[in-house]
């Protein structure tokens, strides 16, 4: 990703056991006395990336990344054949961040969360407030139902043959379910062949509803079968569960972050997540700013890259 800081290794990490047989991997990145920030990949089960480190500036933070459950390089991995996704829901991710806080010994720390990343920070900022500094959030969501319902069905009108392409995969006697469900089912059967097509019709309409950002490509990494089955049952299992939150429940507690400081970046051409959600949420959180990219989708654009930086940036100076 243009723009951002130089490449650069962790210098530290390692293997957090948090529980229900599940160990997370974190490392982290930057100045050890810098300023304590987080990210929050996105997915669910993206796991973090090189170049994720680098949108921190390695001489003012101290930031610690890691792979949420079932990801990257964490174990289990969700895309194992007998994965039990019942000790991943989003109250578990919230305590994982909580174990890593008192692990790296960090009082307050700045959060920048990606897509679903969004939603996860949120949903810890609302818990602990008082142990957030301050919150970047790109690409914003709050998996709601209506959210979910909108990606996976209402946007078919923009994509209608992407989107019949997707329907067409679920066969017949899972017709009756919404099509989160039906995947999830496709996605946990007992034949690899099943699970196999459903990851990536997934994957493939995942690609086709965020086509609009400028200079769109397929992405690459859906060319990896683990990933797109470990990011497919992720994604659904989430979903099909409004990420296991009451209807608009981090909209309605917004305010619990009054005081916190932040800034909502969202492109306006991100069909996949309307801008509304963002638009909705800085109504009710004083202390924020919405930042609209005229140029940016779901999958970034030229300015996204820098105005998280700058974000982060300006947090980081009060």
């Amino acid at each position: 990703m243009s723009g951002q800081f130089p490449p650069i290794e962790p210098y530290d990490s390692g293997m957090l056991d948090v529980g229900d047989q599940h160990r997370i991997y974190w490392e982290c990145c930057g100045n050890p006395i810098g300023s304590p920030a987080l990210f929050l990949h996105g997915g669910p089960g993206s796991g973090c990336s090189v170049g994720q480190r680098r949108f921190f500036d390695p001489n003012r933070f101290n930031a610690v990344l890691f792979d949420q459950r079932g990801s990257g390089r964490s174990r289990p991995l969700a895309s194992d054949p007998d994965a039990d996704l019942r000790a991943n829901t989003t109250s578990h991710l919230i305590a994982d961040i909580e174990a890593l806080r008192e692990l790296r010994g960090v009082d307050r720390w700045t959060i920048l969360g990606l897509s679903w990343g969004c939603t996860l920070g949120l949903a810890y900022a609302q818990t602990y407030p008082n142990r957030v500094n301050a919150l970047v959030l790109g690409f914003v969501t709050t998996t709601s139902h209506r959210e979910v319902q909108w990606i996976t069905e209402d946007i078919g009108r923009v994509f209608p043959q992407e989107w019949e392409r997707f329907i067409d995969a679920i066969p017949g006697h899972l017709r009756h379910l919404r099509p989160v469900e039906a995947y999830a089912r496709m996605l946990a059967d007992p034949d690899p062949i099943v699970r196999d097509l459903a990851a990536r019709e997934w994957c493939t309409w995942e690609d086709a509803h965020i086509s609009l950002t400028p200079g769109h490509a397929p992405n690459p990494r859906y060319q990896d079968p683990e990933l797109r089955l470990r990011f497919a049952r992720l994604v659904t299992h989430y979903w099909q569960h409004a990420a296991f939150l009451d209807e608009d429940q981090l909209i309605r507690n917004a305010a619990k972050l009054n005081g916190v400081r932040g800034v909502l970046i969202h492109g306006r051409f991100d069909i996949s997540g309307p801008l509304i959600t963002a638009w909705r949420l800085s109504q009710r959180w004083t202390t924020c700013r919405l930042q609209i990219l005229d140029d940016a989708g779901h999958g970034g654009g030229n300015r996204f890259v820098p105005t998280v930086i700058d974000a982060l940036d300006e947090l980081a100076s009060f």
